[in-house]
């Protein structure tokens, strides 16, 4: 089963294989996985979507939060949370079909980037199964080119992240 695991963590150099590496080395297939640092330039916000059986998903996010450059790391599957993807779709496509292209665009909130002579570049947002229907509607109008952002999630619990400044690993460090 799909689980979609958002991770708080410190934006340093080796941090992000050391998450994937826990999930590789576990067996675990990675179908999505984006990163970018957040307001808080010493912090990035990771979406994870992992195929992992039902009995171990709460193991892998113990897993992860026992990381060093994890903050947390957070089960959103099931919880109250906003998932969406971004889809860039090129199609190119013959002048006659080209009103009927910008009509499914319309219908699936897909906004037109680029205009050529050969078709369209096109943008969507959503959940994966609406951009899957999207793209399979534009196979139909011709030869068409995909790109994928991979899944960006956000809950919507009223849970905050509470984070405390570091322990000092030795204590006449902390005297100041």
């Amino acid at each position: 089963m799909l689980q979609v695991i958002s991770l708080l963590l410190e934006n340093k150099p080796g941090a992000l294989m050391r998450v994937t590496g826990v999930l590789v080395a576990r067996g675990y297939n990675i179908e999505s996985l984006t990163v970018a640092r957040t307001l808080d330039p010493a912090l990035s916000r990771m979406t994870i979507v992992v195929d992992v059986d039902v009995n171990l998903r709460t193991q892998v996010v113990k897993q992860m939060n026992k990381l060093v450059n994890v903050l947390q790391a957070t089960d959103l599957t099931e919880s109250p949370a906003v998932a969406r993807e971004l889809v860039l779709l090129r199609v190119r496509t013959p002048q006659e079909t080209r009103t009927a292209v910008l009509k499914e665009a319309e219908i699936f909130g897909a906004r037109v980037v680029d205009s050529s002579v050969e078709g369209f570049a096109l943008e969507s947002t959503g959940d994966a199964e609406k951009l899957d229907e999207f793209i399979d509607v534009m196979r139909s109008y011709g030869e068409i080119e995909v790109t994928r952002s991979g899944t960006v999630a956000m809950s919507l619990g009223a849970k905050k992240l509470k984070l405390q400044p570091p322990v000092p690993a030795r204590p006449e460090l902390a005297k100041v």
